[in-house]
C-alpha cells in the first residue's frame, strides 16, 4: 500500500518534471519496511532518524515537541540550502528544529542526495517530494501517528528555498489524487533568501550552482529549467511569505521580488520581508534577526492557517 501511494505521486510528479528528458529514467525506489506505530522513546530534544528511501541521503530527522501529549501536532519540514551541494548537511538546521519543537511544532529535518554526491538533476527534487510524502507513512508510523497531515508547513533556506517552494508548487497538482494514507496537505512556505527562478540565478546571476544542478545553462537544457523553476509552477492555494536580505551578494533579492510578484498577480496569498542589513548566511545562525524573523513568520503560519 506504501509503494501504491508512493507510486502514485511519483508517476505524477515525473510526468511534470520528466516528460520531457527521455534519457533519464526514474527507478521506483523500494518503499521502506512498515513499523510498529508506538514511537521509539528519544531523550527530550533528541531527534528520531528515519530514512524515507533507499540512499544514505535519504533520511530525515524528525524532533516532537516534548509535553508528553499524543499530539496530533501541526509539522513544519525544514530543507538545508548550500548551492544543492553535498558540502552542506541537514545539522544546519539542527539548532533551529530544536528550537520551533520547543514551541510546539513537530519539525521534520531532511537530507537529500546533492550534487557531488549522488543527486543533481533530477533525483535531488525527487527526493524531496518523497521526504515530504513520507510524513504520512514511515514518519506517521515511526512517531505513533502524532502528526497533523492536514497542517504541513515547508521551509528552506537559499537552494533549499527552492526546493521548499518547489514541493509546494508540485503538491497542489497532486492533493487530490486517491491514495492508501492521506497525502500531507502543505498549508504555506516560508522562503528564505531562496531561488526562485533558475533561468534568471543563471544568466543574470551566473549562478554556476545552478548550472550544476540541472547539467546545463538555460539555453542547453531549457526544458529543465522549466520544470525545476518554483516561479513556473507556483503554488496555487498556498500561503508564501519570502525574507530576503537587502545585502545578500550570494542570491539577489531580486529572486524574491519576482517570484511575490508572479504569485500576488497569480492571486496567490504572499508577503515579501526585505531585511535591511542582512545578508544571506544569517539565516542559519540561530541567534540572528534573520532567523528570528523567519522562525515567526512560520509559527505565525502555525496558528493563523488551518
Amino acid at each position: 500500500m506504501v509503494t501504491d501511494q508512493r507510486g502514485r505521486w511519483r508517476s505524477l510528479v515525473v510526468a511534470v518534471v520528466l516528460a520531457v528528458s527521455t534519457m533519464y529514467a526514474v527507478v521506483e525506489r523500494a518503499a521502506p519496511p512498515v513499523i510498529a506505530t508506538d514511537p521509539a522513546p528519544t531523550a527530550a530534544g533528541t531527534p528520531l532518524r528515519i530514512s524515507y528511501g533507499d540512499t544514505p541521503d535519504n533520511v530525515g530527522d524528525l524532533y516532537l515537541p516534548a509535553d508528553g501529549s499524543d499530539g496530533p501536532y501541526p509539522v513544519v519540514v525544514l530543507i538545508h540550502g548550500g548551492g544543492w551541494s553535498q558540502n552542506r548537511t541537514m545539522t544546519q538546521f539542527a539548532p533551529m528544529s530544536k528550537s520551533l519543537a520547543e514551541h510546539g511544532v513537530a519539525v521534520w529535518n531532511i537530507e537529500y542526495r546533492r550534487i557531488n554526491g549522488s543527486g543533481g538533476w533530477p533525483g535531488t527534487l525527487t527526493d524531496v517530494g518523497d521526504a515530504v510524502n513520507a510524513l504520512a507513512t514511515v514518519v506517521q508510523q515511526h512517531c505513533g501517528g502524532r502528526l497533523d497531515l492536514r497542517r504541513v508547513h515547508v521551509a528552506g533556506h537559499s537552494a533549499g528555498g527552492q526546493l521548499a517552494a518547489w514541493v509546494a508548487g508540485q503538491h497542489t497538482l497532486v492533493s487530490n489524487v486517491p491514495a492508501a494514507h492521506p497525502m500531507p496537505r502543505i498549508l504555506s512556505a516560508t522562503l528564505m533568501a531562496a531561488v526562485l527562478d533558475l533561468e534568471l540565478a543563471a544568466t543574470s546571476g551566473r549562478d554556476a550552482f545552478v548550472r550544476n544542478l540541472l547539467g546545463g545553462l538555460p539555453d542547453e537544457v531549457p526544458d529543465r529549467y522549466q520544470m525545476a523553476s518554483p516561479i513556473a509552477h507556483l503554488p496555487v492555494g498556498v500561503h508564501i511569505t519570502a525574507l530576503h536580505g537587502d545585502k545578500d551578494r550570494v542570491v539577489a533579492p531580486e529572486q524574491s521580488r519576482r517570484y511575490i510578484a508572479a504569485a500576488t498577480r497569480a492571486g496567490i496569498p504572499a508577503n515579501l520581508r526585505i531585511l535591511p542589513g542582512t545578508g544571506h548566511a544569517e539565516f542559519t545562525d540561530i541567534a540572528s534577526p534573520a532567523w528570528a524573523a523567519a522562525q515567526q513568520t512560520i509559527l505565525d503560519n502555525v496558528v493563523n492557517l488551518h
